[in-house]
């Protein structure tokens, strides 16, 4: 089996993703990298080998047999619409885009075209969630009714209020920045997506900070020299987005979720809690090798930390990669699928729900949260990636 010859649009942060791509003799390798900084891709041909074409024009890298494209959140509907365009195997990073409209937009590119769209929703590779899923399929809680999400984003400071995630113009916000994979997850937990919500949110710490400067410096990450919030600095000279986020949502099964997301506290993890009609579930701890989910459904008691049923998560292939090893057996999957075709489990549709269930959450908190119905995809995308 040839190796698929894998082009890649952006070699900034999440250049990681491309590097589980990067598989040569075994399957895949990357042969192109694209983008607009020399240094970036100087650095590429560290990571991919001198033999890698590096370029600053996209259409250079369309000879690929798949595009990985991994540029800044604002970009990627142009950049995924574009490849797409040309019919070729296409992965997204995630968020599918910034807005609706643009979602909508990277859907019928690949409807129009016949493309392969894949979005990179790690988390659904999760093994924390992929256990919590299961454990649902099960019926260890019976029929699902509500989903809650705290998503605790401890280095916050650090990777989103010191460069572009800052300003609004590059995310809409981080409500869908960081948002959008939780609430993919509460609609993948759940069997349904958002048909209203509302929210409520501020830039309540970060906006306070008055050391901002352009670029990042050497200590632009330090746990220890960054804390607390308030004494964070060097923070992008732009800053309109919220740092604590609050959202209701009804989903279109009757489920009712919330999701609630603060940049600014000491740890750094999510906490799903499902309730059913026989129990509940919750996860402790996500990707770091020590995960629980625990149960409790063998009826009613006061307080009780155990559970009746605890399940330890380990880490997708022994955790090697990305987010606990979620990213190989993501890019695993993107590779078959840009080979092969056929069935996976992440979704384009579902992608783009959470981008439209965030997207209007965050409109509904900048609005004194109005309530705001989320409309659906149109029945010839529905169909069209239902095949």
């Amino acid at each position: 089996m040839n190796d698929l010859r894998i082009a890649v649009i952006g070699a900034g942060q999440r250049v990681s993703v491309a590097q589980e791509a990067h598989r040569p003799g075994r399957g895949a390798r990357v042969t192109a990298v694209c983008d607009l900084d020399p240094a970036r891709l100087a650095h590429a041909r560290t990571l991919f080998g001198d033999e890698v074409r590096t370029t600053t024009r996209l259409e250079d890298v369309l000879d690929a047999d798949a595009v990985i494209v991994a540029t800044p959140d604002h970009l990627h509907a142009e950049h995924a619409v574009a490849v797409l365009s040309a019919g070729l195997p296409t992965f997204v990073e995630k968020p599918l885009a910034t807005t609706v409209e643009d979602a909508d937009r990277v859907l019928e590119a690949a409807r129009a075209h016949g493309a392969r769209l894949y979005v990179g929703h790690n988390m659904r590779h999760m093994p924390v969630v992929r256990e919590m899923r299961s454990l649902i399929g099960q019926g260890a809680i019976g029929e699902v009714t509500a989903v809650w999400c705290r998503h605790f984003v401890g280095h916050g400071g650090d990777y989103y209020f010191k460069d572009w995630h800052a300003d609004r113009r590059n995310t809409t916000g981080l409500l869908l920045q960081k948002g959008a994979h939780d609430l993919d997850v509460i609609h993948w937990l759940a069997g349904s997506r958002t048909g209203l919500v509302t929210a409520m949110g501020a830039l309540g710490v970060y906006g306070r900070v008055e050391d901002r400067s352009p670029g990042l410096d050497e200590h632009w990450f330090d746990p220890e020299r960054n804390w607390p919030p308030l004494g964070q600095r060097g923070l992008n000279p732009v800053i309109d987005v919220e740092d604590l986020s609050m959202v209701l949502m009804r989903l279109d099964n009757g489920v009712q979720a919330s999701y609630q997301q603060c940049h600014y506290t000491p740890d750094y993890w999510r906490n799903y809690t499902v309730i059913g009609t026989e129990g509940r579930l919750e996860n402790f701890g996500d990707h770091r090798g020590s995960s629980v989910v625990r149960v409790w459904n063998k009826g009613r008691r006061d307080y009780d930390a155990d559970g009746d049923l605890v399940v330890a998560v380990p880490e997708a292939g022994g955790g090697h990669g990305g987010h606990g090893g979620a990213d190989r057996a993501l890019m695993t999957e993107f590779l078959r699928f840009a080979r092969e075709g056929g069935a996976t489990d992440t979704s384009p549709v579902a992608a783009r729900d959470a981008v439209a269930a965030a997207y209007h959450a965050t409109m509904s908190l900048r609005s004194g949260s109005t309530p705001r119905a989320v409309p659906p995809v149109s029945p010839e995308i529905s169909a069209y990636f239902a095949i």
